[in-house]
């Protein structure tokens, strides 16, 4: 039994592994520096949110509700992900956005580990004002008052980097299981977070979709001179 544990550890995590391990103790912190940052940010943002004079200053730059027009939404989007939930612990919070963020740094590289997390957090935007729009009757609908909730902050950034790493390490249970947790958390509790997830789920598995669909176009093709992985032929 512990043989095929082992197996299965290494085939599914063993690559991904591999490569965080081989960062960390090749450049220690300064593999991840965009997600000491990101938690910097959202460790200050608490701190100042909970001050009787920095509640609303962080309000107006990074929360946002369905009911704020949308340029403002989109506006605030960006500085959204940084700011967590008052409700909620903020130690979770601060420990999604290291790991999560740390590792998908480490394996996508900076800006492709903040495109994805932006992506993942405006499809949960969006998704807000389409399902109040839907109305409370249907399976994807929201009541109105969810209009005036704050989104999910780091969260859906989260779970949307954390699918995303899955695919491209391949570690599938791992990537279903963040799906599966997802989905039973809306059947548990269906609030706006939960289904906010699953739109930032579904907005990656979308993106998922059109990368797969590229890298096989591309399978047997030949690179053109002047790209980074063209080569000259061998002459004998």
């Amino acid at each position: 039994m512990s043989g095929g544990l082992a197996r299965f550890a290494r085939r599914e995590w063993g690559p991904l592994f591999g490569t965080v391990r081989t960062a960390l103790v090749t450049s220690g912190w300064r593999a991840a520096p965009m997600t000491l940052a990101a938690v910097c940010l959202t460790a200050g943002f608490q701190v100042v949110q909970n001050q009787d004079w920095g509640y609303q200053p962080v309000q107006d730059i990074g929360s946002v509700r369905a009911e704020d027009p949308l340029w403002l939404a989109l506006l605030r989007t960006p500085l959204s992900l940084f700011v967590p939930a008052l409700d909620l612990p903020v130690w979770g919070a601060l420990a999604q956005v290291l790991l999560v963020f740390g590792i998908a740094e480490i394996c996508l590289g900076r800006w492709r580990t903040l495109g994805v997390a932006y992506l993942a957090t405006l499809a949960g935007t969006l998704y807000a004002r389409v399902g109040i729009a839907l109305g409370p009757d249907g399976p994807l609908g929201l009541p109105a008052t969810d209009a005036q909730v704050v989104d999910t902050g780091p969260s859906a950034a989260v779970v949307g980097l954390a699918v995303y790493v899955c695919w491209r390490y391949r570690a599938w249970w791992t990537g279903g299981a963040v799906v599966l947790a997802m989905v039973v958390e809306v059947i548990v509790k269906p609030n706006l977070a939960g289904k906010e997830h699953l739109a930032a789920i579904t907005g990656v598995l979308v993106l998922i979709a059109v990368q797969a669909w590229r890298e096989r176009g591309q399978e047997g093709v030949e690179p053109r001179p002047g790209t980074r992985s063209w080569k000259p032929p061998i002459r004998s």
